[in-house]
């Protein structure tokens, strides 16, 4: 088969890029990281979160865009695309170093909470949920995040916990604690996995008046991550049970594959700063760009990005048309993804040499996104593990 983005889908792409080039800029980056440094008071007007000056009108810009939208159904207002169409906007959200959670929002919640409501019994509670949230979703008036699991070689570990404080123990009832849930800190609602002690997976539909959000510092001032505290109920749970683990693995597969797309975007960034400097840069009377050594360094980079696109774009093909492969290919293209952002990152930093290392250089802002997202939702190692996992799997006992 040949694999070929539609015209209007490098279109869109395109037009994401020129609007994020205009409403994303390093100087708006280097706003929202100052805010950051500046406090860590949820009640202080320089915002705690790091949303900075412009996060509103830029959320509005995409908003009108579709972007939210993308994949939420049009009898839910939404414009009823695929993952093969949200693939570029988030390597395009991914090369601007997108401080506002569309990753989260719009390639993982949304369609999250559209597959719990397939699933769910006709007229039931989490229907409703639905019909009345993801229109919401779709316009951009309300972003929801998710969080609470990990993957791991052979399954998931949950990052819910009870706490104990409150409680008095392990409980499917009190006080718990999801840790490094992404874009908490502008979130209306929160979709949260648990692996409840003695109940096995639940996940949990919880609105922004009913948690408690602690920002959490990250290496990437510019990224929105906090500690979620909040109280698990019997009528937050949204599916449980088989339908529960089913929605985990999607929700895994959707973080991988939403994570490996802006890595290729910030990998391209990095790489285009390093070659960009790489002609200016001048020793012995030459741009250090001439030299075979720096040639060979940016060119092994954009090899490992130019390996890990098709296998990105295979992945939300995948998940598009829910192929019984969507796991393995999720995962594959983490694991190269990831690996292509950490090259691009070494390279770029080497070609900058010292100055790549200070606050004034650009680099820093992508540099750290790119450590942070190649960490975040299952790093190289673990998602190669899981591709191992499955081939054997499939080869059966010896």
């Amino acid at each position: 088969m040949r694999f070929a983005f539609t015209e209007q889908q490098l279109e869109l792409r395109s037009a994401v890029r020129q609007v994020l080039e205009r409403e994303c800029t390093v100087g708006d980056l280097r706003a929202i990281a100052d805010n950051r440094a500046a406090t860590h008071d949820p009640d202080d007007p320089r915002d705690a979160h790091g949303t900075g000056g412009r996060s509103a009108e830029r959320w509005a810009v995409l908003s009108e865009m579709g972007a939210p939208g993308l994949l939420v159904a049009e009898d839910h207002d939404g414009l009823g695309l695929t993952d093969v169409d949200l693939v570029g906007v988030l390597e395009e959200a991914g090369r601007a170093s997108v401080p506002e959670p569309l990753a989260e929002s719009a390639g993982i919640a949304a369609p999250l909470l559209a597959r719990a409501a397939a699933m769910a019994p006709e007229g039931g509670a989490v229907r409703e949920l639905a019909d009345r949230v993801l229109p919401q979703l779709a316009s951009g008036e309300l972003v929801a995040t998710v969080g609470g699991v990990d993957p791991a070689a052979d399954g998931f570990t949950t990052t819910t916990r009870p706490n104990p404080a409150i409680t008095g123990g392990a409980s499917t009832q009190g006080t718990v604690t999801t840790d490094r849930v992404a874009g908490a800190g502008r979130a209306g609602l929160f979709l949260l996995a648990w692996d409840a002690p003695g109940n096995g997976w639940q996940i949990h539909a919880v609105e922004r008046s009913a948690v408690d959000v602690v920002d959490t510092p990250s290496i990437d001032p510019t990224r929105d991550l906090g500690t979620v505290e909040w109280t698990a109920w019997p009528h937050t749970v949204i599916a449980s049970g088989d339908t529960a683990a089913e929605l985990v693995a999607d929700l895994v597969d959707r973080t991988a594959v939403a994570y490996a797309a802006e890595l290729l975007g910030l990998a391209d960034r990095m790489i285009t700063l390093a070659a960009d400097y790489a002609k200016d840069r001048k020793q012995f009377g030459k741009p250090i760009g001439s030299f075979q050594a720096v040639k060979h360094h940016l060119a092994n980079a954009r090899v490992a990005l130019e390996f890990a696109r098709p296998a990105t774009y295979r992945a939300a093909d995948s998940l598009a048309r829910d192929l019984p492969e969507r796991s393995e290919h999720a995962s594959m293209a983490k694991a190269m993804a990831s690996d292509a952002g950490d090259l691009a990152g070494r390279v770029a930093l080497q070609v900058h040499g010292a100055i790549g290392y200070t606050w004034e250089c650009d680099l820093q802002l992508f540099l750290k996104r790119a450590w942070t997202l190649s960490a975040a939702g299952g790093d190289a190692v673990t998602h190669r593990a899981r591709v191992l996992s499955a081939a054997l799997d499939r080869l059966g006992p010896a």
